[in-house]
């Protein structure tokens, strides 16, 4: 089986105002970004291609914004990546440009 693509864990996952897991998972692999809980349960999948990820104006760092099957989530990652060695989700930017390069787009 290969390798993620790209993998955090610890991360808030939030929908409109409702929270739906404070250590969820997200995961790009073999083309497909997943959201799950942190038991492993899917909050939503899609290809790659069709979400969009982007930064909030509005809030801090460690926030991103999904477009996932036309719902928006909202991600609560790091401000900055964490030390080798340490734990923690990834920073957000991270994840932003993770999506960009699995789906085939720069900048």
């Amino acid at each position: 089986m290969a390798e993620p693509e790209f993998t955090a864990t610890g991360v808030r996952i939030g929908k409109r105002l409702r929270q739906l897991t404070r250590a969820g998972q997200v995961r790009i692999e073999g083309g497909r970004l997943q959201l799950l809980t942190s038991y492993g349960s899917e909050i939503d999948s899609a290809p790659v291609q069709a979400v969009r990820a982007s930064k909030p104006w509005f809030a801090n760092e460690d926030r991103a914004l999904a477009d996932v099957n036309g719902t928006r989530y909202t991600l609560t990652l790091n401000e900055q990546d964490p030390a080798p060695g340490k734990p923690g989700p990834p920073s957000a930017r991270r994840f932003i440009e993770a999506v960009r390069k699995a789906a085939g787009r720069s900048g």
